[in-house]
């Protein structure tokens, strides 16, 4: 009978230490790198704080020389590394109505200000003008 409880108390005893050793959860794994995801540093390179981005022009609200809102850029259309157009929406309420017009470029004066640090988009037109353009539509 002491034999058993001997055993039963070293069996006992040396569990939580054997569990102890064995993690509860497995680390997680990473695999490793194939040749296709070799990353070169001539892959990258650094931005200059004052550089255009996308996300800056995208919302941004375009007003005439009346400071009148005459629409919103919602797009940007590309090809080749240079832009085509800017997508402008005229005419809705949160998105909701929109017409959409492909103006180009070179109709848009697009500034930062530096003082008040803003985006700002301004074209010669007025939002009927722009309603009455040919429409842009998404291919579905």
């Amino acid at each position: 009978m002491k034999r058993t409880l001997f055993a039963t108390a070293t069996l006992l005893a040396l569990s939580p230490a054997a569990f102890a050793q064995t993690p509860a959860t497995a680390a997680p794994t990473t695999p490793a790198p194939t040749s296709a995801a070799v990353v070169s540093p001539s892959m990258f390179t650094s931005i200059a704080t004052g550089e255009d981005l996308s996300s800056n022009l995208v919302g941004l609200d375009i007003y005439n020389a009346n400071q009148q809102k005459i629409g919103t850029v919602k797009d940007i259309a590309m090809s080749d590394g240079h832009v085509n157009a800017y997508i402008v929406g005229v005419g809705g309420f949160l998105g909701i109505g929109d017409h959409y017009v492909a103006v180009k470029p070179s109709a848009v004066a697009i500034t930062y200000g530096a003082t008040d640090k803003k985006w700002r988009a301004t074209m010669d037109t007025n939002a009927a003008a722009l309603k009455a353009a040919p429409e842009y539509k998404y291919a579905s």
